[in-house]
């Protein structure tokens, strides 16, 4: 005889926070989280790459979260990555970094157009490894054999 199995759809205790392995990730977040893993690595050879941030623009919010944070100047379509050293002409670097198949939308082309105007390298990057070259050709370092 097979039983029944109730579907839990919330933890009754209102304080649980779900262990960080079980936190469902998206492609395009793993690939940012290996940029950064890299990046710490690399900083020994460009110490420069310890002013890599990334924007946290993203993300699913509930209406009322997302019209708190539009007030707050939480614009779509903004880079990724946003590296704030000046090179070879350049302001600084911002990167929108997709995983393999994703595609920028039209606001995220129109910000990467406009930051370009203003004297800032702007750059689309599919996978990690294509960002970290990127940031590698910009800053004039030599790329690690698996960026080759």
């Amino acid at each position: 005889m097979v039983k029944s199995v109730k579907k839990v759809t919330s933890n009754p205790n209102k304080n649980y926070v779900p262990p960080i392995g079980r936190i469902r990730k998206t492609k395009e977040a793993d690939e940012q989280e290996m940029l950064f893993r890299w990046a710490a690595w690399a900083e020994g050879q460009a110490p420069e790459l310890a002013l890599l941030f990334h924007v946290p623009n993203g993300g699913k919010r509930n209406a009322a979260e997302a019209a708190h944070l539009k007030r707050q100047g939480v614009r779509a379509g903004v880079p990724d990555l946003c590296l704030p050293v000046a090179r070879g002409g350049y302001h600084g670097l911002f990167i929108e970094l997709k995983a393999e198949g994703g595609r920028p939308t039209e606001a995220q082309k129109k910000w990467l157009g406009r930051l370009r105007v203003q004297g800032y390298k702007a750059e689309i990057c599919v996978g990690w490894t294509a960002a970290a070259a990127v940031i590698c050709d910009y800053l004039g370092i030599r790329p690690p054999d698996i960026l080759r």
